[in-house]
């Protein structure tokens, strides 16, 4: 931690992620996040975490029943750090091919199906070859191994965004990266020391904001 006083990092529940794990991970890194569906706090954070496995179309009847969409879109406007974790990778893109629905509209491109005779969901440890340098990865290793669980996968038109890849019958963007935001197909959670470690720079870079 690079602050004297911790920042306010938010994990919103919408009930489509593995909220305990990621919350544990935040802890190991030094700050005790709050897990909320109350946009005011969402709107109040420092730091926001949205994670998520499962259908992005009923992620984002989950997002808007709860009145989540606005102030998420406000949060990522402001510049502050955004860590998105599957679906909260995959729900920044226009529209996603499960069940042909819209998504947040963030970044242009669309959801995918992973290919047809492959093994779905892709569930397991696989490498992420990194793009470029980010403080989010630092101190990683290129080709470190990551956990996913997924069955779509984001495919941005902006490839100058894709910060990582990973090969799985199709090579796919496997972390996206623009500006304050930075979103993961795999689940740090989930990847031993090396997410451990995504998080802990997660709290850095929200700390350095905070400091600003």
């Amino acid at each position: 931690m690079t602050a004297s006083k911790s920042p306010a990092i938010v994990i919103i529940d919408y009930e489509s992620g593995n909220l305990r794990s990621v919350s544990r991970a935040v802890e190991r890194a030094g700050v005790t996040p709050r897990v909320t569906s109350d946009p005011a706090e969402v709107a109040a954070a420092d730091g926001l975490i949205v994670p998520g496995q499962g259908s992005g179309p009923s992620a984002m009847r989950a997002l808007q029943a709860r009145g989540m969409v606005g102030p998420l879109l406000d949060y990522i406007a402001s510049g502050r750090p955004y860590l998105g974790v599957c679906l909260g990778l995959q729900l920044l893109l226009d529209a996603t091919d499960e069940g042909d629905a819209d998504c947040l509209g963030l970044a242009p491109g669309r959801v995918r199906r992973l290919p047809d005779g492959l093994k779905v969901p892709h569930m397991g440890w696989n490498t992420v070859r990194f793009q470029r340098e980010h403080p989010l990865w630092e101190g990683i290793p290129q080709d470190s191994h990551f956990y996913f669980v997924h069955s779509y996968y984001a495919d941005p038109a902006e490839r100058d965004y894709v910060a990582g890849l990973t090969e799985y019958g199709v090579e796919f963007c496997s972390i996206y990266a623009r500006d304050n935001v930075v979103a993961t197909q795999f689940h740090p959670e989930k990847s031993g020391d090396n997410g451990l470690r995504i998080y802990a720079n997660f709290v850095n870079q929200v700390a350095e904001w905070c400091m600003r």
